[in-house]
């Protein structure tokens, strides 16, 4: 793979860009304090917009870094207050793969919002980073989860029983992924 960084990705709807660290109200109040969002993920929510504002004074550095992958999620009409985040938590260069990793607000649940964020992401590994294999899990008790990457073509690939941990406790993890060969633009 041709690592880039995290590149601008503009969508019918939506500018993937990376973060900035004037973001962390917005992340706090469309996304990082609510306990619905965080249920099936693996970090607690923010208790104020302090700490939102600690983790992009962390995360922002890291952009110089061309293995580095995270990008906020923002409607074109107001790119200033992103709704969400879309990232790769793990990357895998012997076999060419990510693991890519995502969550948005309530308010933007079920507008086909993280399936054109998913979508591109996907499109920008396969068409400019030269990926082989593009997956993600999700805990079965969230499908909706698992819906957003069947529709954006990824395959189940099976359930892993209690091999994973998030804000629920120990749970199953449902695999889904998508190959180059099987991608078309």
């Amino acid at each position: 793979m041709k690592h880039l960084g995290t590149k601008r990705i503009e969508t019918e709807r939506l500018i993937l860009r990376p973060h900035i660290v004037e973001d962390a109200e917005a992340m706090y109040k469309n996304w990082a304090h609510d306990p619905e969002v965080t249920k099936y993920l693996t970090w607690a929510v923010h208790e104020s917009a302090d700490s939102s504002r600690e983790l992009l004074e962390e995360w922002v550095p890291q952009y110089k870094d061309e293995r580095y992958y995270q990008w906020a999620i923002a409607l074109k009409e107001n790119e200033a207050e992103p709704i969400g985040g879309i990232s790769v938590v793990s990357i895998n260069d012997d076999v060419g793969s990510v693991h890519v990793g995502y969550c948005i607000g309530q308010r933007w649940w079920h507008q086909g919002i993280m399936t054109e964020a998913l979508g591109a992401v996907i499109d920008f590994f396969f068409n400019e980073v030269g990926a082989n294999r593009i997956e993600s899990r999700h805990d079965p008790n969230n499908p909706h989860s698992g819906d957003v990457m069947k529709k954006c073509g990824m395959k189940y690939e099976g359930t892993m029983r209690q091999s994973d941990r998030n804000n629920q406790g120990i749970c199953d993890s449902s695999w889904y992924a998508i190959l180059k060969e099987d991608y078309s633009s």
